[in-house]
């Protein structure tokens, strides 16, 4: 019997620990933009997706949330995509400020989206 109490407890812990929270982050598009970037790339091209992020960082901020992980890294990218090097560079460095721990990827993404002139 106690056995099974200890299961139950760590079951409960192990499934409150999985729990997202939702409410932490303002992810507004991000996530239905980084579907269609990868199952149907010309339905949304980059000026849009540039459009939709900002949109969604300044609604973030209206709101008094976060912006979520990967955001400003997928801005970066389509700033890198459309041809502007800077604020490409802009806002990757802003995604590292913000998330320290990608650190590592987002520079990957810097050598291989931004070439060096």
């Amino acid at each position: 019997m106690e056995l099974n109490k200890v299961i139950l407890c760590v079951t409960v812990l192990l499934l409150a620990g999985c729990a997202s929270n939702k409410n932490q982050y303002y992810w507004g598009a991000y996530e239905d933009l980084v579907y269609k970037t990868h199952h149907t790339p010309s339905e949304v091209p980059p000026s849009v997706q540039i459009e939709t992020l900002l949109a969604d960082i300044d609604k973030a901020e209206a709101l008094g949330k976060s912006v979520a992980p990967g955001v400003y890294a997928h801005l970066g990218f389509m700033y890198a995509a459309d041809g502007n090097k800077e604020l490409a560079m802009q806002s990757l460095i802003k995604e590292k400020e913000l998330f320290p721990e990608s650190a590592t990827f987002i520079n990957g993404i810097i050598q291989r989206s931004i070439p060096k002139s």
